[in-house]
């Protein structure tokens, strides 16, 4: 079956279309179909965002010299220059009764914050911040589970033009020191310990090393949120929450321009020391309101949960939600935990209108044989996204029949470079099967060949190419723009390139087929990962899978890893079934010369599989930072294996 067949699953209804932001939008610019806003969003980039900022009621406290500038130079282009605002202000505004937050842990535990008592925490954080000597400019660094406390020290570091970065408390000194000590942060905020799994873990033997290595550290915020109190104690010069939060000041957001440095995000750092990228108050702030709004259609009465730690991009995204009036749900702990009924628990009780997770979530949720309308009701959720990895066909079929046939399920694609999404989800347009539903306004993506020209219906590389608003303000450290020019612009000049391996069908749709340095390349043919993992997937014997290239012969030969399920064993018959299911669903190139039985694969703290490692470890070759991994040790199960010796 072609792209352009693959059939639809669900589409919005008249009323739905009419009721939404996007559809009230689209009227307004003088549109009737959603293909003419886009085109017109990306030949005419400044009358877009002029018209959404009006839209969206982002508030200038200095209006711009101009909308744009420098356009036809996406490395240098500015939007709004001359602007002043502040991200913060847009998050806490409408401070009444109406609930913020409602934070829930695998213990049990709840708790529920109001947009009042938000912003009265926020104005004490930002007080003993000021305190301490934290200035504009200056780092804050959180080391921090999904709960409200990081949520209050974010908003008050960027209140006051300090830059926040963040990540989870499950990272090892040396992932930490990796990242935060690149930006050397004044002040470090932390908890005692947190809950993953079933098990307690200490958080402060951890922080006292981190804090022994990074010399800019000032002062440490310990918030308490073991339920019993601290396993260790407290470091050296450590002040509690409660008394970092004394006699609290009023609340004053600093104004600064449009691409101050609001946070720093850091990749992976799966093949080197991460970068660290910089993102701007104006530009996040502009592109996430764009997305609650447009692309989700998030109103100031629904809750929005998104599975995620402080360590993805996907927080910061969850947490900009507030300046829609949307109410946050926060999960910390296992997504597994209760059976793997957890979330979906959660779902019901808090009645969550747009459920967000991960494509490996949704896949194991299938496997573990969990179905979540079987057991709960859910009649306000309408809206499932996934992210992080691909979403098979086949998950697309399970979210429809397990979960819910009326919701709109928006897989969407972007990343912590631009810490948002190129293509995702749309109210107005029809659900195809294994299809993201189109390209984001005001993002000029295409899909190109190896000579830069635009192609359809084939895979190629995904590049955007006219600037956006939330392209990086740089990276820390590079005064020359050098390493920013290097990661986006060199492979094809004028275009940013995402790395990601893509096709752009004839529904105006968009497959995802693996990132570009994972492509396998058999005897010179360009195959994206996830063409593999689709069919895989659909095994029942299989649980998860990892597929890499192994140079051999002047070639490159595909070898496929495989988690079974309890009980199954990787024979030759279901070696041949996986080959079998491959090349009937795809073509001969795509079958694996090599099926190999692994008790694990190793990911990244966000869940991502990481087939670069992999792929070094077959070779012999070192990986570089392990402490990017939440499994380092399972690299282990790739090396030296007879196995790959022999043809």
């Amino acid at each position: 079956m072609s792209m352009s067949e693959n059939p639809i699953l669900w589409q919005p209804g008249l009323e739905r279309r009419r009721r939404s932001y996007m559809y009230r939008f689209m009227t307004q610019q003088g549109f009737k179909q959603y293909a003419d806003l886009h085109s017109w969003s990306v030949r005419h980039p400044g009358a877009f965002w002029e018209a959404f900022a009006y839209f969206a009621d982002v508030r200038f406290s200095k209006r711009a010299d101009a909308i744009a500038e420098g356009l036809d130079d996406m490395r240098h282009a500015k939007y709004f220059p001359g602007a002043t605002l502040n991200y913060a202000e847009h998050l806490l505004a409408d401070a009444d009764d109406r609930p913020a937050i409602i934070a829930i842990d695998e213990t049990g535990r709840r708790r529920e914050i109001s947009r009042v008592d938000l912003k009265r925490h926020v104005e004490a954080f930002a007080t003993g911040l000021r305190r301490g000597g934290v200035a504009r400019g200056d780092r804050v660094a959180g080391f921090l589970p999904n709960c409200p406390e990081a949520i209050v020290a974010m908003l008050a570091t960027t209140s006051i033009g300090a830059v926040w970065s963040s990540c989870s408390p499950d990272f090892g000194a040396n992932g930490v020191v990796d990242r935060f000590g690149q930006i050397e942060p004044r002040l470090f905020v932390t908890v005692d310990g947190y809950y993953y799994g079933g098990k307690t873990l200490d958080s402060l033997p951890v922080v006292a090393e981190i804090v022994a290595r990074i010399p800019s550290i000032e002062s440490t915020v310990v918030v308490p949120f073991l339920a019993d109190g601290p396993i260790s104690d407290m470091p050296p010069d450590a002040v509690s929450l409660g008394d970092f939060m004394q006699a609290p000041e009023p609340l004053e957001f600093e104004q600064v321009p449009f691409d101050h440095p609001l946070f720093v995000m850091f990749s992976s750092g799966t093949t080197g020391v991460p970068k660290c990228i910089v993102h701007g108050h104006g530009g996040t702030l502009i592109q996430h309101l764009k997305e609650h709004q447009l692309h989700t259609d998030l109103y100031d009465d629904d809750t929005l949960f998104y599975f995620t730690t402080c360590g993805w991009m996907m927080w910061n995204w969850l947490v900009s939600a507030l300046a829609s009036g949307a109410r946050l749900l926060l999960y910390d702990g296992s997504p597994f935990a209760d059976d793997g009924h957890v979330l979906w628990k959660a779902a019901e009780t808090e009645q969550v209108s747009v459920f967000g997770t991960s494509a490996k979530y949704l896949s194991a949720l299938e496997k573990a044989g969990i179905r979540p309308r079987k057991h709960y009701d859910m009649p306000e959720l309408r809206a499932v996204l996934s992210t992080g990895s691909p979403l098979s066909p086949d998950s697309f079929d399970f979210v429809y029949d397990a979960i819910s046939p009326d919701v709109q399920l928006s897989s969407i694609a972007g990343g912590t470079d631009i810490l948002s999404c190129f293509v995702l989800g749309n109210p107005l347009l029809p659900v195809r099967r294994g299809e993201i539903q189109c390209a984001g306004l005001g993002m000029d993506v295409q899909i190109v060949d190896d000579e830069g020209r635009r192609i359809y219906g084939q895979q190629g590389e995904l590049v955007c190419c006219t600037p956006f608003p939330s392209q990086p303000v740089g990276f820390w450290g590079d005064a020359d723009g050098s390493r920013y020019t290097s990661a986006y612009f060199e492979r094809f000049p004028g275009m940013w390139a995402h790395g990601d391996f893509a096709e752009e069908t004839a529904n105006g749709g968009f497959i995802i087929t693996g990132r570009s340095d994972a492509v396998l390349n058999p005897g010179g043919v360009r195959i994206g990962t996830a063409e593999i993992y689709r069919q895989v997937d659909s095994l029942d014997e299989i649980l998860e899978s990892i597929v890499v290239g192994q140079d051999w012969a002047d070639d490159v030969r595909v070898i496929l890893f495989v988690v079974t399920r309890d009980g199954v064993v990787l024979d030759d018959e279901l070696r041949q079934k996986i080959k079998t299911t491959i090349r009937s669903n795809t073509t001969p190139r795509h079958v694996p010369a090599k099926i190999i039985a692994v008790p694990e694969i190793p990911r990244t703290k966000s869940g991502k599989i990481v087939e670069l490692a992999v792929r070094d470890v077959i070779h012999g070759r070192p990986v570089k930072n392990t402490e990017a991994l939440a499994n380092a040790d399972a690299l282990g199960h790739f090396k030296d294996l007879d196995e790959l010796q022999d043809a």
